[in-house]
């Protein structure tokens, strides 16, 4: 009996020592500060569509790249593709630099930039959330459920608006800061955020259409530099 016990100890023994230990989870915002480094960044692309309820077909395809410094997003370089119409937002800081679209016809000879205010999300066809903000993070993972790999929530404008930079700055207007975004954020086995999804519904005059995006993210501390354009081919002013 005691030659048996003592190898039934060295049979647990061994099992225990050949099971691997259970990795802790990765805390995402902690991952993300750790990618926050000037001259680093992270690349993605979106996929926008939108639906009256009856119809569906896409919007918009967004593909760029955010740039850090040692807080989050110091700029960002979006190209936007309509099918038929292509636009470029370069920013900077607080700095903008606008290309294609509408505001090609309407620069002056030899112009092909339009300087403006920069540092915040284009226009409602792109993503309302940046997972590249550690408080913007912060606040989806506290809002969300977290499942596996997986974070789901949902959040309005406005409480968006007080920790996120991408929309405080783009001062949107009061009949949107009650609009709720649902969302799922799917994040590596490193904690950072691989895939965004989010969707809204907005309506007007009696009409509702819902928005949904689908970004992904890669390359995540990667070396970026984005760089304002040729200061000749940049006005203030439109004809």
């Amino acid at each position: 009996m005691k030659k048996m016990s003592i190898l039934a100890a060295a049979c647990a023994a061994l099992v225990a020592t050949a099971v691997p230990a259970q990795a802790a989870p990765k805390d995402p915002v902690s991952a993300l500060k750790a990618m926050l480094a000037p001259g680093h960044g992270v690349q993605f692309t979106d996929a926008v569509t939108w639906s009256d309820g009856t119809h569906q077909q896409g919007a918009r395809d967004n593909k760029g790249t955010f740039q850090f410094d040692k807080k989050g997003v110091a700029a960002f370089d979006i190209a936007m593709d309509f099918g038929d119409d292509q636009q470029r937002v370069i920013s900077i800081g607080k700095t903008g630099y606008y290309s294609g679209g509408n505001i090609a016809g309407l620069l002056p000879e030899g112009k092909t930039w339009l300087k403006g205010a920069g540092g915040a999300i284009p226009d409602s066809w792109a993503q309302f959330l940046n997972p590249a903000e550690p408080r913007t993070l912060a606040a989806l993972i506290k809002n969300g459920k977290s499942k596996g790999g997986s974070v789901t929530g949902s959040i309005t404008v406005k409480e968006l608006g007080a920790v996120s930079s991408w929309i405080a700055g783009a001062e949107i207007e009061k009949p949107w800061q009650g609009i709720k975004i649902s969302y799922t954020l799917t994040l590596s086995s490193a904690g950072l955020v691989s895939r965004a999804q989010t969707s809204y519904t907005r309506t007007e005059n009696g009409e509702s259409t819902t928005v949904s995006v689908d970004s992904r993210y890669t390359g995540w501390g990667g070396k970026v530099s984005i760089k304002a354009p040729d200061p000749g081919t940049v006005t203030t002013k439109l004809r």
